[in-house]
């Protein structure tokens, strides 16, 4: 039997049927008919043929859609609401594995099945090398698919895939953070340099900046007067359109999200070396008005700092892990950490940047057992 409406039969061949509404005329309906093992296999190929068979009439109609069509005005559409930054990394989505998997489909031939098995494929054997694309990054592109789904509905495009046809789980990776011993090196081997970018890298450990915002923090976000550091921007090589001439470039732009935009407190001994480094008008990390350091590079000094201070390799991130969690180990105010830290919520700060170490648990337990 079929289920009502479904209009799916098992046939006495032990095949099952599905058939599709592909025509009206003269007041009398006509069917189109697919076949498969089970009621699952029937029921994907009805809603494959039924969204070809749409497909056909939006092509007559002048309303069907190709992805890579919709995909540019989408993109254009957005240039106003997103960062140019975003822009980068979503065209980069769509040319590395949307566009080569979807671009040529219309819109409404594109099923959950697709879509899926799309994604699964990513996480599996995505990327240059073939090893599988990060649950971040193919929920991130997962997301371009999803807002692509609402551009098309909203101009009157059929769409074969539903929004929550997906589920990525993503895994909390292990973060490192260094340790006190660690800490004490890498300070002291900061402290004893004259370099410019050694003094950044200590200014991220002792405020948990970001590398962007340091490599984009020129002198007249410094006031030493009030000990305060003004975040209002952050620097990041991008990827470039197609026939520019370049593959990338470097961008200044507004910091991550609205609360990234803050005010970070100095302490005392970091305002007396910022002091004596001080150069009006330049950037920080070179002591030059015309040039700047770019992430990358900075990156590179830093393994190098690493490396000098037999320290284990380590992402610059780090230092931003590192002194999130000093900070709630020497039990101060967490609100004001998110507010240090550019966080919209306490909840991000705890939930990602915060890792209690076995000295820090091993004191709580010693806690616990004396009440």
């Amino acid at each position: 039997m079929a289920r009502r409406g479904s209009n799916i039969y098992l046939r006495k061949d032990g095949r099952w049927e599905a058939r599709y509404v592909k025509s009206r005329k003269d007041g009398k309906t006509c069917f189109g008919y697919v076949y498969g093992s089970s009621r699952q296999e029937a029921k994907e190929k009805q809603i494959r043929a039924r969204n070809r068979w749409m497909a056909g009439i939006k092509r007559a109609q002048g309303c069907a859609v190709r992805l890579d069509e919709l995909s540019g005005g989408w993109l254009s559409a957005s240039e106003a609401q997103l960062k140019e930054s975003t822009i980068a990394k979503y065209r980069d989505y769509l040319r590395c594995y949307i566009h080569p998997m979807f671009g040529k489909r219309e819109m409404s031939a594109i099923s959950d099945a697709d879509v899926s098995g799309f994604c699964t494929e990513l996480l599996k054997h995505g990327g240059k090398k073939g090893m599988g694309l990060s649950p971040k990054t193919v929920a991130e592109v997962f997301r371009v698919m999803k807002h692509l789904r609402a551009y098309a509905l909203s101009r009157q495009y059929e769409v074969g895939y539903s929004s929550d046809c997906v589920r990525i789980r993503q895994r909390p990776q292990e973060l490192r953070v260094f340790t006190p011993p660690e800490r004490d090196r890498l300070k002291k081997h900061l402290e004893e340099s004259n370099d410019l970018i050694h003094l950044g890298i200590l200014l991220a450990l002792f405020t948990g900046m970001r590398i962007g915002e340091l490599c984009a923090l020129t002198w007249e976000d410094i006031s030493l007067e009030e000990r305060v550091i003004h975040i209002q921007k952050t620097m990041q090589r991008i990827s470039c359109n197609e026939g520019d001439g370049s593959k990338t470039k470097i961008v200044m732009t507004s910091p991550k999200t609205a609360c990234s935009k803050r005010k970070i407190p100095l302490p005392v001994d970091l305002c007396a070396r910022l002091a004596a480094a001080r150069k009006p008008g330049a950037f920080l990390l070179t002591g030059e008005t015309d040039r700047y350091v770019e992430p990358r590079t900075v990156q590179n000094h830093f393994k190098a700092v690493l490396s000098a201070c037999n320290i284990g390799d380590a992402k610059f991130h780090t230092l931003r892990h590192t002194f999130s969690t000093v900070w709630v180990e020497k039990g101060l105010d967490v609100k004001c950490l998110s507010a240090v830290l550019g966080h919209s919520s306490v909840n991000t700060t705890l939930n990602r940047y915060v890792h209690p170490s076995m000295t820090m648990k091993r004191k709580n337990m010693e806690q616990m057992a004396v009440s």
